[in-house]
């Protein structure tokens, strides 16, 4: 009835159907930096005389007619790259890609876990996130995520819910996610409504985010274009590395430096793709890694790291300044869902993050280069974050 491309088998079950788990799958290996949609596309080998919605609503089973019609309303489906109605009627030789959202999940347990709310409007709800906490249950973990923690402010704390989006797929109102030790600005949607139309603006790379990072060495020149391609790496399960094989997607990082320390720089990141691991990886590969990342070559900072043998110091030289990767998503903006109004948030830095660019700056400043296409607010970012 219909031939797969090869990138949509792995999604298939013998009937032709998608598959439910190895969707699941496919999600999961996805890490926090890598929005990439999932898509099937599906060759009609024969007339079928159906309509488009019925015959989707054959292949994706976890998907009710509702949501069928809403992935065709919302742009997610296209018919030989035109965008179809429900009422579209295939016919043999037709090309159908639509991009697949995730499978189904058991009901989320509330859980009082405590949140940085930047705003919240009765649509959206926006998040300076934690570090060392998920953003959505996995199938093996369920409990201690953002997910859990929204559903308990919506039943306790704000008027309103999780999208009803979240009732049916594994990442309810989840349209973008950060990596566990990565803490920043964070968006979530509340309406059904809300959800499509920011997915679609992350997809199709509407919105505009910038990362904050601390680096091992003086980065030179002041701005640059990495554009090396990135895939799963050849030996290593569940790693990521630079590939200039086939199997290496095209992958672009532009960095600006922002401020130059003795050993150190404060870069702004900002990601025209999103892959897995983008930001760690490409500055590794450019022999900067991120100062805690210690998986991609970074290493973890001791007071002794930063503050000179003999400088006057009522820190104790073994303690830690920071264990983890010091990467923040500092800003994001977008178009309102609802209002179409321009729409914009810096998140300040966390307190292990801030407090290693006080003491840097303190310690080890050299220099505060004024470039112009930078868009973070340090002031605001660094000097006024929460303790």
């Amino acid at each position: 009835m219909n031939s797969p491309s090869n990138r949509s088998k792995k999604f298939l079950d013998g009937g032709g159907n998608i598959d439910t788990d190895a969707l699941f799958r496919a999600y999961e290996e996805q890490s926090g930096d890598d929005d990439t949609p999932i898509e099937a596309t599906f060759r009609i080998s024969k007339n079928l005389n159906r309509r488009l919605d019925s015959y989707l609503a054959t292949r994706i089973p976890f998907l009710s007619r509702t949501s069928i019609k809403r992935l065709i309303e919302e742009e997610a489906v296209t018919v030989n790259g035109r965008i179809p109605k429900g009422s579209t009627k295939i016919r043999k030789g037709d090309e159908v890609c639509v991009t697949l959202p995730p499978p189904p999940s058991s009901e989320i347990p509330a859980e009082e876990i405590p949140l940085k709310i930047l705003f919240e409007d009765k649509d959206i709800i926006v998040l300076n996130k934690d570090d060392d906490i998920i953003v959505h249950p996995a199938r093996s973990n369920k409990s201690g995520t953002i997910i859990n923690a929204l559903a308990w402010h919506f039943q306790n704390v704000s008027d309103g819910a999780l999208s009803s989006v979240g009732e049916e797929f594994a990442r309810p109102g989840v349209v973008h996610r950060l990596d566990r030790h990565t803490t920043g600005v964070m968006l979530a949607a509340k309406t059904d409504t809300a959800h499509w139309r920011l997915g679609k603006q992350f997809e199709q790379r509407k919105t505009r985010k910038r990362y904050l990072a601390v680096v091992h060495g003086e980065v030179e020149p002041l701005t640059d274009i990495i554009d090396v391609p990135l895939g799963k790496h050849a030996t290593k399960r569940d790693s990521y590395a630079v590939r200039w094989d086939d199997t290496g997607k095209p992958s672009v990082t532009v960095f600006h430096v922002r401020e130059i320390y003795d050993g150190y720089t404060l870069l702004e990141l900002d990601l025209k793709t999103g892959r897995t691991h983008q930001i760690r990886l490409h500055l590794q590969h450019l022999g900067y890694p991120i100062v805690g990342d210690d998986i991609y070559g970074g290493k973890h900072l001791k007071i002794s790291d930063i503050i000179p043998r003999g400088a006057e110091s009522d820190l104790e030289r073994s303690s830690y300044v920071i264990k983890r990767q010091a990467l923040h998503a500092g800003y994001l903006a977008f178009t309102h869902p609802i209002s179409d109004e321009p729409t914009e948030f810096t998140a300040p830095l966390h307190g292990d993050m801030a407090n290693l660019v006080k003491m840097l700056r303190k310690h080890r400043f050299k220099k505060a280069p004024n470039l112009q296409n930078t868009i973070i607010d340090l002031h605001y970012a660094v000097d006024y974050s929460p303790s």
